[in-house]
């Protein structure tokens, strides 16, 4: 049984928890060792079990922060997954239209507790082209994944632009960056990145590009931020569209790779030939898109499935707002559209992940 995920069940409707109780306990990978219908119960039954992750609806969650919680609604609302992330949910889900992708997420729990060491998800994101809008994306994605309880390293790869320094307002000067670790690439180490790092007042951490004549080689960048997913829950990694060597060697480490499109053929095109470029790192698996500044256009978000096989994780509005942000080196409030479109991404990419070597 060692392999088998102990999970707390926290739902109020009783027919609902039935389902979801017989279906992990079917499935061999999971064992329902405790359930409850109201907060005191929940917290009860964490205190005893000491489960491997607790599943609860969203109004139930807070009282299992500090576990592992994953959240389940009926419908997804905007509410239920804002509760659910003030929460801390590490994942949300509709039941039952998303039981196999929950029943991952549980039997992930138990290899989780197997693995010699904590390692957080990498996630690279690169513009299908110039003007795509690749760092607005990884910079808020970044503070989005801090609104979901997790921390953050955002981790530039693109020094000729250094513009995620640009965007999050750091300072100038004075920071360290990814060409301070380069030399120490092979044993650097995750206190080394923390202690690197800057730190935005949305909670995210950031280390900078380094100098635009710098070479990141792949392996020492590879390395770089391995040791920054050692240091972090997640780790967002900003690459430029060229494929040189520093944005191989992060792709080979990445658990996903989200490719930033705009709905115009250009970008379509870029995209699918960056694609066919990358084809010998086997990413097409990993692979999702984020269309940015969704408008009225002969190409439709709808398109990204019929060009590249699947749904689009994520389409941006166009937000008047983002060019004056940037321009000023703020981020977007979470509470608009925008924002709220990010915390969907954010959730969606960190419960997607398949597991993560340790």
């Amino acid at each position: 049984m060692d392999d088998v995920a102990r999970v707390v069940l926290a739902l109020e409707a009783t027919q609902v928890a039935e389902e979801v109780l017989h279906y992990l306990d079917r499935s061999g990978l999971a064992r329902v060792v405790a359930t409850a219908t109201d907060d005191r119960q929940l917290v009860e039954a964490v205190r005893q079990t000491e489960p491997d992750l607790v599943v609860a609806q969203p109004s139930l969650a807070s009282a299992a922060r500090g576990s592992n919680v994953l959240a389940l609604d009926g419908r997804e609302t905007v509410g239920s997954l804002r509760t659910a992330l003030e929460a801390g949910a590490r994942g949300y889900f509709v039941w039952p239209m998303d039981r196999e992708r929950l029943l991952g997420a549980v039997a992930r729990s138990g290899s989780d507790r197997r693995s010699s060491g904590p390692r957080g998800l990498v996630v690279a994101v690169r513009g299908a082209r110039g003007g795509a809008g690749a760092t607005f994306v990884a910079v808020h994605l970044a503070a989005a994944v801090v609104r979901t309880g997790r921390s953050c390293l955002l981790v530039d790869g693109d020094p000729l632009a250094d513009d995620v320094r640009t965007a999050v307002g750091a300072p100038l000067e004075g920071l360290h960056t990814v060409g301070d670790l380069l030399p120490i690439a092979e044993h650097v180490k995750a206190s080394q990145v923390k202690e690197a790092a800057w730190v935005h007042a949305a909670g995210f951490a950031v280390l900078p590009a380094p100098e635009p004549e710098a070479r990141i080689g792949g392996e020492g960048f590879a390395s770089v931020v391995g040791a920054s997913a050692s240091a972090s829950d997640v780790v967002v990694v900003h690459l430029s569209k060229a494929l040189d060597d520093g944005a191989v060697g992060a792709l080979r480490v990445a658990d996903r790779v989200l490719h930033v499109l705009v709905l115009d053929a250009v970008s379509f095109r870029a995209a699918d030939r960056a694609l066919e470029a990358m084809a010998p790192l086997r990413l097409a698996s990993r692979s999702g898109f984020v269309v940015n500044r969704a408008a009225r256009s002969e190409i439709a978000p709808g398109d990204v499935r019929r060009v590249f096989g699947v749904d689009a994780l994520a389409v941006l509005p166009v937000d008047r707002g983002v060019e004056r942000a940037q321009m000023r080196g703020r981020l977007l409030a979470p509470k608009g559209r925008t924002g709220r479109a990010f915390d969907r991404l954010a959730v969606r990419v960190c419960e997607e992940l398949t597991d993560v070597a340790a």
